[in-house]
C-alpha cells in the first residue's frame, strides 16, 4: 500500500500504538484486517482528542490512509460490507488465538506464541467498530491478555508457566507493552512508538477466575496460517489436525414451516449474517465453523426461530 506518511504519534494517542503496528505488520499478508486496524484507531483517536493540532493532524494522515486502502480494496466486499469484514477480523482474531492457546496447553512457551495471545487481543479491540462486543469475545480477551503477561512475566524470571487455563490473578501487561514496542522495526510512513521506559499499557489486572475459554483442540486444521514475524523466534511446525465435523441435525431434513412463516428483516439479516460467517470460516478451512453457520441459517429460513 502506497501509505501517506504518518507523523510522529501524539502521545495522547499511545493506546493505539500497538493496533497501529498490528496494522503494519498486516499489510501484505491481511490488508482487510489492516485496514480496520487503522479504522479502529482512528475511531479511538477521535473520541480521545480531535482538537489539539498535532492530533487533528496526525488524524487527517491518518485518514488518508483508510481512503487509500479503500480505493485500493474497493472491490473487496470485506471492505465495503461491515458485515462480511467483522466475519472476517472475528475469524482471524479467533486463528491467532487458537494457535497461542494450542502452544500453551501443548506447554510451548515462546516468544510467537505470547505474541499472537498479544495481538488476538488486540484485533478483539478491533471488533469493537461494529458493535458491542460479544461475551465470548470480552472474555477471550480478557484471557488473551492475562495469558500474555502471565506468560511472558514466567520467562522473564526463568519460571514455567503452568499451561492451560489456571485460577488467573492480576498480572502486569507494561513488560509485554514495552517488548513490543521496540520488538519491531519502523519503516517510513509508520507510527514511530513511543519511548520502551516511558510507556504504560492500560491493562485491567483484575482477578480473572471463571473465565470459560473453549478447548484448545477447537481450533481449525490449518492454524496457524501464519505465525507473527520479527519475534527473532522460530516455533516448531504446527501439523494439520483433523477436524471434528458436527453432524448435519436430521430435522432439517424433514423440516417443514409451521403454518406460514414471515421472515422479518431481521431475520433475513441474521441468515445472511450466518452465511457470511461460514463463507469467512471457510477461507480458513475452518469447516466446522462454516457447517454450524449454514445450518442456523437454515434453520431460520425454514422455521422462523433460532
Amino acid at each position: 500500500m502506497a501509505a501517506t506518511a504518518l507523523p510522529p504519534l501524539p502521545p495522547q494517542f499511545k493506546s493505539i500504538q500497538h493496533h497501529l503496528r498490528t496494522a503494519q505488520e498486516l499489510d501484505k499478508r491481511e490488508p482487510v484486517v489492516a485496514y480496520y486496524c487503522r479504522l479502529y484507531a482512528m475511531q479511538t483517536g477521535m473520541k480521545i482528542d480531535s482538537k489539539t493540532p498535532e492530533c487533528r493532524k496526525f488524524l487527517s494522515k491518518l485518514m488518508d490512509q483508510l481512503e487509500a486502502m479503500k480505493k485500493q480494496f474497493g472491490d473487496n466486499e470485506a471492505i465495503t460490507q461491515e458485515i462480511v469484514g467483522s466475519a472476517h477480523v472475528e475469524n482471524y482474531a479467533l486463528k491467532m488465538f487458537l494457535y497461542a492457546d494450542n502452544e500453551d496447553r501443548a506447554g510451548q512457551f515462546h516468544k510467537n506464541m505470547i505474541k499472537s495471545f498479544y495481538t488476538a487481543s488486540l484485533l478483539i479491540d478491533v471488533l469493537t467498530v461494529f458493535g458491542e462486543l460479544s461475551e465470548e469475545n470480552a472474555q477471550h480477551r480478557k484471557y488473551a491478555r492475562w495469558k500474555a503477561a502471565y506468560i511472558h512475566n514466567c520467562l522473564k524470571n526463568g519460571e514455567t508457566p503452568q499451561p492451560g487455563p489456571i485460577g488467573m490473578e492480576g498480572e502486569s501487561f507494561a513488560d509485554v507493552e514495552r517488548e513490543e514496542a521496540g520488538s519491531s522495526s519502523v519503516h517510513s510512513g509508520t507510527t514511530q512508538p513511543t519511548s520502551s521506559s516511558t510507556y504504560e499499557a492500560n491493562i485491567p489486572t483484575s482477578n480473572y477466575t471463571g473465565i470459560h475459554i473453549p478447548p484448545g483442540a477447537h481450533a481449525p486444521a490449518n492454524t496457524p496460517a501464519e505465525v507473527p514475524h520479527n519475534t527473532g523466534v522460530t516455533s516448531n511446525t504446527i501439523q494439520p489436525a483433523p477436524q471434528n465435523i458436527p453432524l448435519v441435525d436430521p430435522s432439517l431434513y424433514s423440516a417443514q414451516s409451521a403454518g406460514e412463516v414471515r421472515l422479518t428483516p431481521e431475520d433475513f439479516a441474521r441468515a445472511q449474517k450466518y452465511c457470511k460467517y461460514a463463507g469467512s470460516a471457510l477461507q480458513y478451512e475452518d469447516v466446522s465453523t462454516a457447517v454450524q453457520n449454514l445450518q442456523k441459517a437454515l434453520k431460520l429460513l425454514i422455521t422462523g426461530r433460532e
